[in-house]
């Protein structure tokens, strides 16, 4: 397999969610499905459930999508169960691999206990030596394993499964929104900075935590309210409950929640992405205005964007690229030269709406910019007069240590350039970024602060070398089994 034109975005970790029933005909499985389907574009390269019967835990984890690692026969197996967690993953380094794959359940001394992670912990190389110095055996590379052995030492002292996740928040730095399921408990909990999201519902009497609101309107839950930072909430004999770890910090959201990764129908910690997408483009407008004949976005989350532009600059909007639905993330190429033609089986140019056009192409960021050649290459076969790139977020300049597979430095088209310079590369006529002072504008209603170290380099608690964000990633061969 050879990444294409998908692997010129960035992706994010994963997805968690979780359902604890209490209407009895609820399908906590069924639940989780379509929870994790409308979760689906967090994670594509694997996923996962464990469910609950009554204390004895049931899981299954695997390489793939939602819908071809939960087959209707694979549902049907599933115990029906009274709560359930689900996982879609995606590795931000090193190499896809099932013992990656997430849930993880965990047997100890006081019961056993599944867990989902969203996020990425800047201290996971420094807890897991220690824990091996310990005595510590881990199965995987992956940080949620640490978490999740940090839970476990701290249950072994605590009074209940939730006193062990608040005293362990102490201990791990970084992004982590959190789903952990007990014998009895279910329980959700974001850290302190609120790197990633983390929200409630409520479906017949029943709750839910995922990490988008998308999955509650997927199953027609109520939105209850966001998880806050460093809050812990915990679901028990079907009511809920919450306390707060005493950490005091800035609130540090990730501001390309709203740039790309969320769904544009998600409300994120108050704030709408679609809204705030459209606000993206209304400032590259103010920002960089430019004279031509349509506007037109990348699909898909440059297309809010590209609207936002159209409407504050009166320049008409238009479809001038299509997307082709029915190709993978990764698909099998007859070798590194045709790339063009990947690129081309993604998408197309609609040469009536370009065709002799000065053309505006939005879209919501540019990371190595091998495929922005690619894309401008395509309008200007098409016909187009003119291309003019707007980019509905600041130029990426730093690595990201907190869920997104940002690559280091020397890999990032903006390290060491100048705007003019990557215009040059591209081959565009023109090319604008959103300011870091607009961007920190585009979510209105947000009730947090924003992270934007990728752009800004100003991180918001300690990171670590460059060199240590894979460190353990690449131990595992390509292929390894659990």
């Amino acid at each position: 397999m050879i990444k294409d034109y998908l692997d010129e975005k960035l992706h994010e970790e994963c997805g968690v969610f979780g359902v604890y029933r209490r209407d009895a005909d609820l399908d906590v499985v069924g639940t989780t499905y379509y929870g994790l389907y409308a979760l689906q574009h967090r994670g594509q390269e694997s996923c996962g459930m464990a469910v609950n019967d009554d204390g004895v835990f049931y899981k299954r984890r695997e390489l793939g999508l939602v819908n071809d690692v939960f087959t209707k026969d694979v549902l049907e197996t599933m115990p029906r169960g009274n709560m359930c967690i689900g996982h879609c993953r995606y590795a931000t380094t090193g190499v896809p691999v099932r013992s990656n794959a997430q849930p993880f359940v965990i047997r100890h001394i006081k019961g056993p206990m599944a867990l989902a992670h969203n996020g990425n912990l800047t201290n996971s190389a420094e807890l897991r030596s220690e824990f091996e110095l310990s005595g510590a055996i881990f199965h995987s590379t992956s940080d949620t394993e640490v978490i999740a052995y940090a839970i476990t030492r701290e249950r072994l002292s605590s009074d209940s499964i939730e006193q062990a996740v608040e005293q362990t928040m102490d201990r791990l730095k970084g992004a982590y929104s959190l789903v952990v399921m007990s014998p009895r408990k279910l329980i959700a909990a974001r850290d302190p900075q609120g790197f990633r999201p983390l929200v409630i519902g409520e479906l017949d009497g029943s709750y839910i935590f995922a990490s988008e609101t998308c999955a509650l309107d997927a199953l027609g839950a109520k939105f209850v309210r966001d998880v806050e930072p460093g809050e812990v909430c915990v679901v028990e004999n079907g009511k809920l409950r919450s306390m707060h770890c005493d950490i005091k910090c800035k609130t540090s959201a990730c501001v390309f929640e709203y740039i790309y990764f969320a769904r544009p129908d998600s409300i994120i910690d108050g704030a709408s992405v679609e809204l705030a997408r459209q606000e993206a483009g209304k400032y590259l407008s103010i920002e960089h205005p430019v004279g031509a004949d349509v506007v037109i976005g990348v699909p898909d989350s440059g297309i809010p964007a590209a609207i936002g532009y159209a409407k504050f600059s009166g320049i008409p909007y238009g479809v001038g690229l299509i997307k082709n639905r029915y190709i993978a993330r990764t698909f099998i190429q007859p070798g590194q030269d045709k790339r063009e033609r990947s690129v081309r089986l993604k998408l197309n140019a609609l040469r009536t709406a370009i065709e002799g056009k000065r053309v505006i192409m939005v879209d919501d960021s540019i990371v190595r910019g091998t495929t922005c050649g690619r894309l401008v290459k395509l309008l200007r076969d098409a016909g187009a007069a003119e291309v003019h790139m707007r980019i509905s977020a600041p130029p990426f300049r730093h690595p990201c240590f907190f869920g997104t597979d940002i690559p280091e430095r020397s890999q990032l088209l903006a390290h060491n350039r100048t705007v003019e310079e990557m215009r040059e590369i591209i081959g565009v006529d023109s090319l604008g970024f959103l300011s870091l002072e607009a961007c920190r504008k585009i979510a209105v209603g947000c009730k947090l602060g924003f992270c934007d170290a990728c752009f800004s380099g100003e991180y918001p608690i300690p990171v670590p070398d460059e060199a240590e964000k894979n460190m353990f990633e690449m131990e595992i061969p390509l292929g390894s089994k659990e």
